[in-house]
């Protein structure tokens, strides 16, 4: 076989258009055979102070820096070595080859993405009630599915070796999910998180030599999080529906609104959750499926009304459980129509409870943020911070103190 000869080098920069949180840089891999040029990443990053342009290597001699060089000095005889390789065997190189052929180098045969993100569902079935919800489950379920139709939509296959599997095909599937099934930013992160997963399972396999999710960035996030008015909360305890499964279900939405529980920690709470206290008063203390933080909440006027409405009806749980919750498909489809009998604009989700519990009920009122994030079971403050940075009545309250307090000490000449 006639071997032909090419233009080959190496180069490393550093990637200073996506800093990390940390102030670190991406260290970035360059091949260029006959005058082009591809892109791989490195799996290393520094800060831009400890970076030599010139020569494309760490400075200084600390054991980070002495660590990084040996990378990058590997990684170079690494390439020349398959570039050697593929000469032999093909007789001529280019820069996507040598590229693939690094990034297959010490990984692990026959193994393919598709399949092996359908063993990975398959475990997570079997986890659940243990390690994940049925939520979860069907999350990586879903998103099986949507990697799958994007293989056989872009590349017309249905399944790819891990060595096809880089950033750029990433970014492709995002932008898949953005354009072609119209998701938004939250929604493409949710259903990238299962693919994320699969790659570091598969890094830590040996199917993939370097992660290619390390260069890869989400859209940023305007978390809105939507709740109900007093007024819009009023008018819903007053209306009356016709069925009595639409009743229970405005019962257990506003039992949401004034204790904050999700509906799937309301549909496993018991009996022997509720404690009574020396005032006779009463809290609810359970672990949180989600984080299995404790939430502790007292019971208010209203929720305590829905407890003894349901103390024994037809709707009273079995097993010592409080209630005997519908589906919640059933539950979602049921608040548009107590929305539409409410006169309530806005399109109602069951989770909007616990987010109007936290809002107009709590934070709205004064009650301080350390208390709402016990009660709510968030494993941080900074998830209740969401809710504070976005009540408007608060922020006008707060303001409104403001001025009180800084009345007549400025004047405009």
């Amino acid at each position: 076989m006639q071997k032909i000869r090419s233009t080959f080098s190496t180069l490393f920069y550093l990637n200073t258009g996506k800093p990390k949180k940390s102030g670190k840089c991406p260290i970035v891999g360059r091949i260029s055979v006959d005058g082009k040029n591809t892109a791989f990443s490195t799996g290393l990053e520094i800060l831009p102070s400890g970076w030599y342009a010139e020569k494309g290597t760490a400075i200084g001699k600390s054991a980070e820096t002495i660590a990084i060089n040996r990378k990058i000095a590997d990684f170079k005889s690494e390439i020349s070595n398959l570039y050697q390789d593929l000469l032999e065997e093909k007789g001529y190189v280019t820069a996507i080859s040598l590229k693939n052929a690094l990034q297959g180098a010490g990984a692990k045969q026959n193994s393919s993405v598709v399949q092996e993100f359908s063993d990975l569902v398959y475990e997570k079935s079997k986890s659940v009630g243990i390690l994940i919800t049925g939520s979860t489950l069907v999350k990586y379920r879903v998103a099986l599915k949507h990697f799958k139709d994007f293989l056989m939509s872009k590349y017309a296959v249905d399944d790819i070796p891990f060595g096809k599997l880089d950033i750029e095909m990433i970014e492709t599937y995002a932008l898949y999910m953005k354009i072609d099934l119209r998701m938004s930013p939250s929604t493409v992160k949710i259903n990238m998180k299962p693919l994320r997963t699969l790659v570091k399972r598969a890094f830590h396999k040996g199917f993939l030599r370097q992660n290619p999710f390390f260069d890869y960035r989400h859209d940023k996030i305007t978390d809105r999080r939507k709740w109900i008015s007093y007024d819009e909360l009023e008018r819903m305890m007053q209306v009356e529906m016709k069925h009595a499964t639409c009743n229970f279900t405005k019962d257990m939405f506003v039992f949401a609104c004034f204790t904050g529980i999700s509906y799937a920690d309301l549909y496993h709470l018991k009996h022997s959750d509720i404690h009574t206290l020396n005032d006779d008063s009463r809290i609810i203390v359970f672990q949180r499926l989600k984080t299995n933080v404790a939430s502790c909440i007292p019971i208010l006027s209203a929720a305590e009304t829905i407890l003894d409405r349901h103390r024994d009806s037809q709707f009273t749980g079995k097993d010592g459980k409080l209630f005997r919750m519908q589906t919640h498909a059933t539950m979602e489809k049921h608040l548009k129509e107590i929305a539409k009998a409410a006169n309530v604009d806005k399109c109602l989700t069951f989770h909007m409870g616990r987010q109007t519990f936290a809002t107009t009920v709590c934070l709205s009122q004064g009650v301080p943020i350390e208390t709402v994030s016990r009660m709510l079971g968030h494993s941080s403050i900074q998830t209740t911070q969401i809710y504070a940075k976005i009540t408007r009545t608060k922020l006008n309250e707060d303001m409104t103190h403001l001025e009180k307090r800084i009345e007549g000490k400025y004047k405009l000449v």
